[in-house]
């Protein structure tokens, strides 16, 4: 058997102390704890019993293509976005349409993202980015971001994102992830949504497992501190 090589927690940094090496093993301890805790809730996500059916509503879709012109536009119903028996939908709710006037920052930062390793995702699940934008100046903001790989779809003329709970009756809009399966009758059923807003002290944080850029900072003796992204470049 070929020798796996050193253990990180075993790797000694030249010149540190005691101390540094003591808190940098307590740290490895915490860090291992937090990563069974989520194989937990991961587990516990996966078990969850059947969700409510969900209306069929029809989105506007533009052309696949972002070289494309931004006409015609096509209506697909969400049952039709499944590809196949047994594949689950992811659909990110895009923070753009109705009183939001502008593409959010921070979703399209997460939406980078998921254009990056929409390949990988094909593998396993379906996946497209909703928003209530009308579907030319949602378009318009994937070519200008280089969504080439990302599914799009406007839903500003159904009660999708209002349904989905990431939209308020004012046409206020909020970002959020729902995953969803279909079954053999073709009924649509709702399983699983998070938010960034989780609870009274937790405003930005709840979704922030899906995007790496969070996790890098973190890494930093600064952390995150108050950076918030933008669409400036």
């Amino acid at each position: 058997m070929a020798n796996p090589g050193p253990r990180p927690h075993d790797t000694r940094l030249p010149g540190e102390s005691q101390r540094y090496r003591e808190a940098r093993e307590e740290l490895r301890l915490a860090e291992i704890e937090l990563m069974r805790q989520r194989e937990r809730l991961a587990a516990q996500r996966r078990a969850l019993p059947k969700g409510p059916p969900v209306p069929d509503h029809t989105f506007l879709e533009g052309p696949r293509s972002l070289d494309a012109g931004d006409e015609p536009v096509s209506r697909v119903r969400l049952s039709e976005l499944f590809t196949g028996p047994g594949r689950p939908l992811v659909i990110y709710q895009l923070m753009y349409g109705k009183r939001q006037t502008e593409p959010c920052p921070m979703c399209t930062m997460w939406i980078d993202g998921y254009n990056g390793v929409a390949r990988h995702l094909a593998r396993n699940i379906d996946f497209a980015i909703v928003g209530a934008a009308d579907p030319v100046p949602l378009r318009a903001h994937a070519r200008s971001r280089g969504w080439h790989r990302l599914r799009l779809l406007s839903c500003g003329d159904n009660t999708f994102k209002y349904d989905m709970g990431s939209e308020d009756e004012n046409g206020e809009q909020d970002s959020r992830i729902s995953v969803f399966d279909r079954g053999a009758d073709g009924t649509v059923h709702h399983h699983y949504s998070a938010t960034p807003r989780m609870a009274e002290d937790i405003d930005q944080r709840g979704i922030d497992l899906l995007s790496p850029v969070w996790h890098l900072l973190d890494l930093t003796p600064q952390g995150r501190g108050d950076w918030f992204a933008g669409l400036d470049y």
